[in-house]
């Protein structure tokens, strides 16, 4: 079914973008939005090895997990910037405005690369809030651009219980390198928990139906991490049940830029980074390639709830180109977290904290 898809998609690009042992941030949620827009646009061997990373169709879960309710601040923008030199096909531009926030834009690349890289940059900027500022580097663009595909996400929540602030100071955390002191918060409440297959798993509900989930193994988490597949990590996530607990969780602020393609091809997307890609969907103008995809993520979590922002940027070219009793969980050593959807269980941003700031 499409969660069982998108979290193996979750699984497959976290394995092939963070180094082990590294702290590690993405938006699920985000990267596939970009990528199923260049599925849209794909034909033939492109299109399938596309649908081979990212699965059964996941558009309906992000389409749901776009929907939020009075109590949360979600922005998802999906845009493509295109050249005035390239025909867009009317079957895409319908498409895209069916997307969550779709919509298409005009770029200046070849006459004006720097400034169309600043009109995309000042729009991310925008969705995010200002978390994310510069997606796209110096250069990221060059006269030989014809089109960008830009999934932007913010997301802003507060907890159903928030921790006390009073109550929030250094602790220890377990590094590879050794013990560190780190601001750790506290909670002593009844939030969702179980202890399954060597994890430790807490939810804590967060306002407008969307929940964090955090991933605490008994053992190392490098080991512990390698065995989950889209499957047991679906059976993790929905395990925990009401119970008294009393948290100690360190306070989160990540920042992390990845390029993607690297990744894709090393989980078989290929054809698309080639002139043999068939971008036709988007555009009959041929040939037409990807020759970068950049994605930033950022997450903070405090006393009060969540804030994170994500973007994803195609680059496309051409030539010339309850209980009683409360448990103690102590998140004092490297854990994996999730922020997701509670109904579709679309993963916002997933996380790994081995060094948490």
């Amino acid at each position: 079914m499409a969660l069982d898809s998108h979290l193996t998609f979750t699984l497959a690009l976290h394995g092939a973008t963070a180094p082990p042992g590294s702290d590690a941030c993405f938006s699920p949620y985000s990267a596939a939005s970009a990528l199923g827009l260049a599925e849209q646009a794909a034909r033939g061997r492109t299109a399938e090895e596309l649908a081979g990373v990212l699965g059964r169709d996941q558009s309906g879960l992000l389409h749901a997990a776009a929907e939020s309710g009075d109590d949360v601040q979600l922005a998802v923008a999906n845009t493509l910037w295109a050249s005035d030199r390239i025909t867009v096909e009317d079957s895409f531009q319908a498409a895209l405005v069916r997307w969550p926030g779709g919509k298409a834009e005009t770029a200046p690349f070849e006459t004006d690369p720097e400034g169309a890289r600043e009109r995309i940059n000042t729009d991310v900027d925008q969705t995010t809030h200002g978390l994310i500022p510069e997606l796209l580097p110096e250069g990221a663009i060059h006269p030989h651009t014809r089109a960008s595909l830009v999934n932007a996400l913010y997301l802003k929540t507060a907890w159903r219980h928030p921790f006390p602030e009073r109550a929030t100071s250094d602790a220890d955390f377990h590094t590879p390198e050794g013990v560190r002191q780190v601001p750790t918060m506290h909670l002593d409440e009844s939030v969702g928990y179980a202890h399954e297959n060597g994890w430790q798993v807490v939810r804590l509900a967060a306002e407008g139906g969307v929940e964090t989930v955090i991933l605490l193994p008994d053992g190392d988490l490098e080991s512990a991490e390698a065995a989950l597949d889209g499957q047991s990590l679906r059976a993790l996530v929905e395990r925990p049940k009401q119970h008294k607990i009393q948290l100690s969780l360190p306070k989160i602020s990540l920042d992390v830029r990845a390029d993607l393609e690297r990744a894709l091809q090393g989980l078989g997307v290929r054809e698309l980074f080639t002139q043999d890609a068939d971008l036709t969907g988007l555009t009959p103008d041929r040939p037409l390639w990807v020759d970068s995809i950049l994605h930033q993520a950022v997450l903070r979590l405090d006393e009060q709830g969540l804030e994170g922002a994500a973007a994803t940027a195609i680059q496309m070219r051409t030539m010339s180109l309850i209980s009683a009793e409360p448990l103690e969980v102590r998140v004092d050593r490297p854990f994996l977290l999730l922020v997701r959807h509670a109904e579709t269980g679309a993963v916002y941003f997933f996380a790994r904290v081995v060094r948490p700031a």
